[in-house]
């Protein structure tokens, strides 16, 4: 079920039965010569829609500009400020909240957010703990290549040249569902060097093409189809699980 889809009162009759709601967070940024700009919102949106059509899963809107600072470089990438992407994960949580939802799931698409979602996380529940009163909800963070399996199907799909950064796993679960996006490129070196990443000027003159330690030709839709079906089994499983976690008495 999709929240943007729905109208209120069918959230409302969602709420009758299920208290669990899944934000696809991600982020809008270079993915080297041949990568989606928003790749790393379209995976876990990608995902999270193709989990809620075999499980009763409601799945909110994508929140899609995170903290990409470092790929400011590259044209087209757009960036919150951690301030403001901590604030903003907040007004979300907050409203979603207050209409009774209980589990709210972000399932991240981007490793550059992850600092920042479990900063928001502890901003949130600070505020409670200082008012010395129960937040009322349970936050969960989980990366899409972290579900159950992707991991080690990715790196079988891709041995070499996976790398952390315009990687053959996610630009394949692009090509997946968006075939007609393709592109293609002739990289040089093939898989990108590696190395640290700090602001915008250094990692653009540390990685000319945008990539990190990958090699994005490897990617296919076959492979990329078969990440979504695992990661989609994996999803359901983490929502059930987060949903049957018990509140203290």
């Amino acid at each position: 079920m999709l929240l943007h889809q729905s109208t209120w009162i069918e959230i409302g009759q969602f709420l009758e039965r299920s208290r669990t709601v899944v934000i696809p967070i991600g982020s809008n940024e270079q993915h080297g010569p041949t990568g989606l700009l928003g790749t790393d919102w379209m995976c876990p949106e990608i995902i999270a829609h193709h989990a809620q059509k075999n499980a009763d899963i409601l799945i909110g809107p994508t929140f899609n500009i995170g903290m990409a600072q470092h790929h400011l470089g590259f044209a087209g990438t757009i960036s919150l400020r951690p301030s403001t992407f901590i604030a903003a994960i907040g007004d979300w949580v907050h409203s979603l909240a207050g209409h009774g939802f209980e589990k709210i799931l972000f399932l991240n698409g981007h490793g550059g957010n992850i600092a920042s979602i479990e900063a928001a996380f502890s901003q949130l529940y600070a505020e409670a703990s200082f008012a010395r009163r129960p937040a009322g909800f349970a936050l969960k963070l989980v990366n899409w290549w972290d579900l159950e399996g992707v991991s080690a199907l990715a790196h079988k799909q891709f041995p070499t040249g996976h790398g952390s950064h315009a990687t053959p796993s996610e630009i394949a679960v692009t090509q997946w569902a968006y075939p007609e996006a393709i592109k293609s490129a002739a990289y040089s070196p093939q898989i990108a060097g590696s190395g640290p990443i700090r602001e915008a000027l250094d990692f653009r003159a540390r990685f000319p093409d945008g990539r990190m330690g990958s090699d994005p030709g490897l990617a296919t839709p076959e492979k990329g189809g078969e990440l979504v079906a695992l990661a989609a089994k994996g999803l359901a499983q983490a929502v059930d699980t987060f949903s049957r976690e018990q509140n203290p008495s």
